[in-house]
């Protein structure tokens, strides 16, 4: 994979490293390598913990998600730990997973998932949670759930079939079929495919437009396509309005359309 320029800051945890670059950039890397960045209950926590900890820093202006090492992105939930538990245990340990995701799903400024390999169950959900996704040429993404006695259970059911339409949601849930990164790229599931050593830096790349934008309007469009496609146009549209206005009370409009004005 390819390297990253210097970073001013650097946090390690057992299981998440989130690194903070001078660009404003946060790359954080699932780091359970052994078990193919399998996410347990202390992978979860962690996660979610990383994510507080990036939505009250104002110096990140966005988000990449990957996993450490070049074979997987997540291997999913950890299905060892679930063979053993009770339902009461298992609806915790979803409960727990729909928290993280929405988490993603909801912080306040853009995440893009590196989609480094194997991207399967809640590793697709955790995909699936992100704004955009830039695959590898060996990323394998799927939600075989259905091979295991049981559904997706961290938002696959929902947010893929938002994603990819309803229909060929229906098909990857109902046959827990491998899709490769071509094919994922074809349907909508992934924005991108690259090689694996430029997956970093494209990704980088991608997040250097998004940050040199204004923050504010960023965010406002974020929360206004999520809020929007969970509502009728007229309420979408509603919202825009809202959003839109919202955007004139900030000075750095004022900055950013003088400055455009002065080099017309």
């Amino acid at each position: 994979m390819a390297s990253s320029q210097p970073t001013n800051q650097q946090q390690q945890q057992q299981y998440i490293l989130v690194e903070k670059r001078d660009d404003g950039i946060a790359i954080v890397r699932i780091n359970r390598q052994e078990k193919l960045n399998a996410m347990n209950l202390d992978v979860i926590a962690q996660l979610s913990s990383a994510m507080d900890n990036l939505a009250s820093d104002e110096q990140v202006k966005a988000v990449i998600v990957t996993g450490t090492g070049e074979k997987a992105f997540s291997a999913g939930a950890d299905i060892e730990y679930m063979s053993k538990i009770s339902p009461l245990e298992a609806e915790e340990y979803a409960r727990r997973g729909h928290a993280a995701m929405s988490k993603i799903e909801n912080l306040n400024k853009p995440v893009i998932a590196a989609v480094n390999g194997y991207a399967l169950g809640g590793g697709c959900e955790l995909a699936l949670a992100c704004d955009i996704r830039i695959a590898s040429k060996n990323a394998v993404l799927a939600q075989p759930e259905v091979g295991l006695g049981i559904c997706p259970g961290w938002g696959g059911t929902q947010r893929l079939a938002r994603i990819v339409g309803v229909a060929r949601a229906k098909e990857l849930i109902f046959t827990g079929r491998r899709v490769n990164a071509e094919e994922a790229l074809s349907i909508g599931l992934v924005n991108k495919v690259v090689e694996l050593p430029q997956l970093l830096d494209e990704s980088i790349a991608m997040a250097k437009e998004i940050a040199k934008n204004s923050t504010l309007a960023v965010r406002v469009s974020k929360m206004l396509i999520n809020r929007g496609v969970e509502s009728d146009i007229n309420t979408g549209l509603a919202l825009e309005l809202w959003g839109w206005s919202l955007c004139f009370t900030h000075p750095d409009r004022v900055e950013r359309m003088n400055r455009f004005l002065q080099k017309r």
